[in-house]
């Protein structure tokens, strides 16, 4: 019988999005490294690379601060990628962020500013980021973004995110159709809420969770590891027939109204 290979055995991607041990990008990322790719990683700052800088090194894959706003650094993230890993594979895009004056508000009251902003880093920057790495990519290969149900469902306390996500979503569809033709596929994945940092922002976060847990047909919330299962697939050759899609992997939450 023929040796069964890891799934991303000789692949090689970067992963936007690490905060800390309990980011979606950080299960993504030791997943991958698990299942036999090279990686190279991202934080938001400086500051940020206190948390997980001893999480890169304990997977041997250099870590570097962007701020995804500034396209200098952009630039530099994807040009250091390149030339560390020859070549890039896939890349997985963990980044949402918006105000939290305009966040925990209606989205009625949010204002121009701060919903610009909030569009800004956790959608348009997902097609800067494809912009730059598309030229490491002769191969083709896998862009990956996460998404949420508020972008399909209006979810209390989701607020301002929810459109965000919905472009997010759109612009998926979108890259798909255009970067098909270089063998890139595009897809979004769309965890159940998890206790990550940046979805405890959210208000009345803990009702969010309860409210999943006790809906969704498994009775649990997903873990990180079952959302890294995901995306590690969409980053392999198992996935290459598909494209353009949002994926659920949310205890089957859903598909309950």
């Amino acid at each position: 019988m023929a040796e069964i290979l890891p799934l991303l055995t000789g692949k090689k991607g970067l992963i936007v999005g690490l905060a800390n041990e309990h980011s979606i990008a950080w299960g993504c990322a030791r997943l991958a490294h698990a299942q036999g790719a090279q990686l190279v990683l991202s934080c938001a700052s400086d500051k940020a690379r206190n948390w997980v800088q001893p999480l890169a090194d304990g997977i041997a894959s250099p870590l570097h601060a962007c701020n995804v706003e500034n396209d200098g650094e952009l630039a530099a993230l994807v040009d250091a990628a390149a030339q560390y890993l020859g070549q890039i594979d896939f890349v997985i895009h963990s980044i949402a962020w918006a105000p939290l004056e305009d966040l925990h508000g209606r989205v009625v009251d949010s204002s121009s500013a701060g919903f610009t902003h909030a569009m800004d880093v956790s959608c348009h920057s997902f097609a800067r980021l494809a912009r730059r790495c598309l030229p490491h990519m002769p191969a083709g290969g896998s862009l990956v973004t996460m998404s949420y149900l508020g972008a399909d469902e209006a979810v209390p306390d989701y607020g301002l995110m929810g459109p965000v996500k919905a472009a997010l979503e759109s612009m998926v569809r979108y890259m798909a159709m255009e970067l098909g033709p270089q063998a890139i596929r595009v897809h979004a994945v769309s965890p159940g809420p998890v206790p990550t940092r940046a979805a405890s922002g959210l208000a009345h976060f803990d009702r969010l969770l309860d409210d999943a847990r006790r809906k969704a047909p498994l009775g649990r919330l997903v873990t990180l590891d079952e959302i890294a299962q995901l995306t590690t697939f969409l980053c392999s050759d198992a996935s290459s027939g598909m494209t353009g899609q949002t994926l659920y992997v949310d205890a089957g939450y859903h598909a309950i109204d």
